[in-house]
């Protein structure tokens, strides 16, 4: 039986892959690995940022295996405890100090929206993604926090067509909406995303470490709390290696090397 989830590492970037085509979709074992493959992301200081995709180029995920669901339940003791699994692994995503870049292709829906709602770079395929949170289909609701993160990604306005009509958004539409920061054609979105990983890797760990402390979901903060928490970015990333590296590479005009 093949692994739900594989798990490598190039460099300083890993790569975490839905691994069940066509349909990558989320079952039980996957979410068991994900939270594994999660905490195990967070205390290698040699992994300094992740990419999440899928196996093929179908799609993303088409969320929840649920057929699963009754089996799911009996294994946690309750649906509470089943979903508060999948709400604390998003958070545990979206709060770590790493960057998340998602490949968002084919279907992304609920919960194939809803973790990538919690990583911190989206990117879509151009052609072929259809993207929502169609739970009112089934007569059910968003149950991962898709109803909240998608409000505070792309405004009530948004939220409320796509989740109220169950809209299925593509690429394009989620660029202009706020709810992907790239679109790529298909065969470049994977490389594209490899290729961001290796770029934030790349910067000074420390500052990136910083200022995602004061980036992420620096909506819901007052401004003297951001400001607080920047000054206390400057103070913790002065006179550190990269910092010397950082000014030793700009007097000399060349290009920095971060991280030795």
């Amino acid at each position: 039986m093949n692994e739900s989830l594989l798990f490598d590492v190039d460099k300083a970037v890993a790569v975490l892959t839905i691994n069940d085509e066509p349909y990558n979709r989320m079952s039980l074992d996957f979410m068991d690995q994900l939270e594994s493959a999660v905490k195990e992301i967070a205390s290698n200081k040699d992994i300094r940022a992740v990419v999440l995709t899928s196996a093929g180029l179908e799609n993303f995920s088409v969320g929840m295996n649920l057929k699963q669901f009754p089996e799911g339940v009996k294994k946690m003791g309750s649906a509470d405890a089943l979903f508060d699994q999948r709400l604390k692994v998003i958070s545990e995503i979206e709060s770590m100090n790493k960057p998340w870049i998602v490949t968002m292709f084919g279907y992304c829906l609920g919960g194939g929206l809803e973790i990538p709602l919690g990583c911190h770079f989206r990117l879509a395929a151009k052609e072929n993604a259809q993207i929502g949170l169609p739970e009112l289909d089934l007569g059910a609701v968003p149950a991962w926090g898709g109803s909240a993160r998608l409000t505070k990604c792309v405004g009530e306005q948004h939220a409320l067509d796509m989740i109220l009509r169950s809209k299925k958004v593509s690429g394009p539409r989620a660029l202009e909406i706020g709810l992907v920061h790239e679109v790529w054609p298909l065969e470049e979105l994977k490389p594209a995303a490899l290729s961001l990983a290796h770029e934030l890797a790349a910067q000074p760990a420390k500052a990136v470490e910083s200022m995602m402390k004061v980036l992420v979901n620096s909506s819901d903060r007052e401004l003297e709390e951001l400001l607080k928490a920047e000054r206390q970015a400057v103070k913790d990333n002065s006179g550190t290696k990269d910092s010397q590296e950082g000014m030793a590479a700009f007097m000399e005009k060349r290009k920095p090397i971060f991280n030795r």
